[in-house]
């Protein structure tokens, strides 16, 4: 794959991430609760991480070892981004933050299931996972709603702030098991 994919859903569009987009998702990512809800979201976030980021999905994406798509509306505007990163052994795991102020709408959701069928149909993978800390139960709702079902809660997993957390694991193959 040459050029970075464009998927468009029934209400937005995922493209591939921007420099222009960045001042939104610095604005965006200034929520405590995403540093909060996200092991790789500090805060205060900066123009620094932005860029470090940005870089980061480029040169991912250059050696095809991941997809970070910026999630827009029908207007190109970015609302936030969701990506699968090569795990090896034809697995990715998949991950995703929105703005606050679309949440509740679905639009992660609808996101989740384009990117689902993008992993399996485009880059014919066997199996997507994702994870969530504790504290974040609606992105455990989400991963439920687009087909994902419990596979393990990995004990003691991610440390944030010298604490240790047991972190729930979702998953969804190709062939259903």
């Amino acid at each position: 794959m040459k050029n970075f994919p464009r998927i468009e859903t029934e209400r937005l569009i995922l493209s591939e991430l921007k420099e222009g987009d960045l001042p939104l998702v610095i604005e965006y990512l200034q929520d405590r609760e995403f540093s909060e809800y996200m092991s790789s979201i500090p805060h205060p976030y900066g123009k620094e991480e932005a860029n470090f980021w940005l870089k980061m999905t480029q040169e991912a994406f250059e050696s095809k070892k991941g997809f970070t798509f910026a999630i827009r509306d029908k207007e190109e505007e970015i609302i936030g981004a969701i990506g699968l990163h090569d795990q090896g052994s034809d697995k990715a795991e998949m991950g995703y933050w929105l703005a606050k102020i679309f949440w509740g709408k679905g639009y992660v959701t609808e996101a989740a299931k384009a990117i689902v069928d993008f992993g399996f149909n485009e880059l014919e993978l066997n199996k997507i996972f994702a994870v969530h800390f504790p504290n974040n139960p609606a992105s455990g709702k989400i991963m439920r709603k687009i087909g994902m079902k419990l596979e393990a809660v990995l004990k003691q997993h991610l440390k944030k702030d010298s604490e240790y957390y047991d972190i729930p694991m979702y998953s969804i193959f190709r062939n259903k098991v």
